[in-house]
């Protein structure tokens, strides 16, 4: 619960200060998390399946949802109803844990890690991050793994415009590079 505290404390108060919200609820806040795993290698394969229905739910700590296809795309071997994905998203208590673990021991063990690119933002104040490895988490143990799968997160927040969600993020603590 520290960063949600951290959150309420510090980060309300200097985001009040530094774009003059008069009103408290009009400060940005983080809305959800959503971790999404795309299964296009292993859309097949079962055991595929089960293991990023098991990652994601040993990193979130509940069951994921399976995304299914919306319609048939020759092309790329999909048909209507396939299951192409599995998410989770998060809210309250459960997002403020994850973000404190995301930012401060996940996003450190990932190699060669230089920084987030502030490029990620959507324009409505939201940022997705995209992992090559989901073996950055803590809860995943090396040795059990079989398949090696990215992992998508989003970070959904309040605000307006890219410029108050990167305010908020990096007050958070999510290490984004620095512009060139």
């Amino acid at each position: 619960m520290a960063l949600q505290t951290f959150y309420k404390k510090e980060v309300v108060q200097k985001l009040k200060e530094e774009f003059g919200y008069k009103n408290i609820h009009a400060v940005p806040t983080v809305k959800t998390v959503t971790l999404n795993v795309g299964l296009s290698a292993g859309m097949k394969d079962a055991k595929y399946i089960e293991t990023a229905e098991k990652t994601l739910t040993r990193i979130s700590g509940q069951k994921p949802v399976s995304t299914k296809a919306r319609k048939s795309i020759a092309g790329f071997k999909i048909r209507e109803g396939n299951v192409v994905g599995m998410k989770v998203t998060l809210r309250g208590k459960r997002m403020w844990d994850f973000l404190d673990k995301f930012i401060n021991i996940s996003l450190p063990r990932v190699r060669d890690f230089r920084g987030l690119p502030q490029t990620s933002f959507d324009g409505q104040g939201n940022y997705s991050i995209g992992m090559k490895e989901h073996i950055a988490f803590p809860e995943i143990k090396t040795e059990e793994i079989d398949l090696i799968h990215g992992i998508q997160v989003t970070i959904s927040t309040s605000a307006q415009t890219d410029a108050e969600a990167k305010a908020l993020l990096t007050k958070l603590g999510l290490p984004l590079k620095k512009e060139e």
